[in-house]
């Protein structure tokens, strides 16, 4: 599934589950990029409270997964495999 940038309005506060279906991932997956920061989110009453993500942030998020993703495969492209001929001589 393609995400697209009008799925999630980004004056809109989605839940955890909303935002996963959208992405088409876990729920492990959003609380993890909440949890590590990747993903703005806020929480919403006192104690644990409900987790919302705002709109913009999910496009922020994902134009983020998008660039290292990419960075990533330039890189990958640019490496250039070592030689297999060991320094050493035959025994």
């Amino acid at each position: 599934m393609q995400f697209e940038s009008t799925d999630l309005e980004s004056d809109e506060l989605f839940r955890v589950r909303v935002v996963a279906a959208k992405l088409d991932c876990s729920l492990a997956t959003i609380y993890r990029a909440v949890e590590s920061g990747a993903l703005r989110a806020i929480r919403l009453g006192t104690g644990k409270g409900a987790v919302r993500i705002p709109g913009q942030a999910v496009q922020e998020y994902v134009a983020a997964c998008q660039l290292a993703a990419a960075t990533r495969t330039k890189q990958a492209h640019t490496n250039t495999p070592q030689d297999s001929v060991s320094a050493g001589g035959a025994a």
